[in-house]
């Protein structure tokens, strides 16, 4: 069984440690896929969604040591945002002036010269944002389970066949399926909890 992750403002203090490696994978881990499918959804290619990730990380890591968390002024999430509006800002203007400019310019100031984002654009990175704790939960629950009680879940909740069809194929009862579903996604909900918290 996996280890609970770190709540988010214990991360952020680890993550000022360069040589925390489980923080940093952590981090990683929950983070890149959602800015790269934020990117892929605002019209970047398959590399430059990549490209546009890793700016973003490197402007992270570059700027974590200086973060002052304090959720009164807003959360990690939406600081994180305005980081990938404005490495997402300089990347299409680079686009449009070839060659791509270096972006290396203070990450405090870049997020001075930017305009909030639009409601679009916050609902877009919510809704990534919520797909992605779902993958991170749904993936130390599936570690967690049988791997009958595993696909139970998923064929009836994400694949959306009947009991009866996934109770057939599994040789289980449709009691045992519709258990094993609800079962794991207390435990999903759960860990986006765990996630969660701050």
């Amino acid at each position: 069984m996996g280890k609970p992750p770190t709540t988010r403002p214990s991360l952020l203090l680890r993550l000022r440690d360069v040589r925390d490696g489980p923080a940093w994978t952590e981090f990683v881990e929950l983070y890149a896929p959602l800015v790269y499918g934020f990117a892929r959804k605002q019209g970047l290619q398959d590399a430059d969604a990549a490209d546009l990730t890793q700016e973003v990380l490197r402007a992270v890591s570059r700027s974590i040591g200086q973060l002052e968390y304090d959720p009164g002024r807003g959360s990690f999430r939406n600081w994180l945002l305005t980081v990938v509006r404005s490495k997402l800002s300089n990347f299409r203007s680079a686009q449009a002036r070839h060659p791509r400019g270096s972006g290396d310019s203070a990450t405090n100031h870049r997020l001075n010269d930017h305009p909030a984002p639009t409601e679009e654009q916050e609902a877009l990175w919510q809704r990534e944002h919520e797909h992605r704790l779902f993958v991170w939960a749904a993936e130390q629950v599936r570690q967690q389970v049988q791997p009958s009680t595993w696909q139970a879940f998923w064929q009836t909740a994400i694949e959306g066949k009947s009991g009866q069809t996934v109770a057939d194929s599994l040789g289980l009862t449709v009691a045992a399926v519709y258990l094993a579903k609800s079962r794991v996604m207390a435990r999903i909900r759960e860990q986006i909890k765990i996630l969660q918290a701050e």
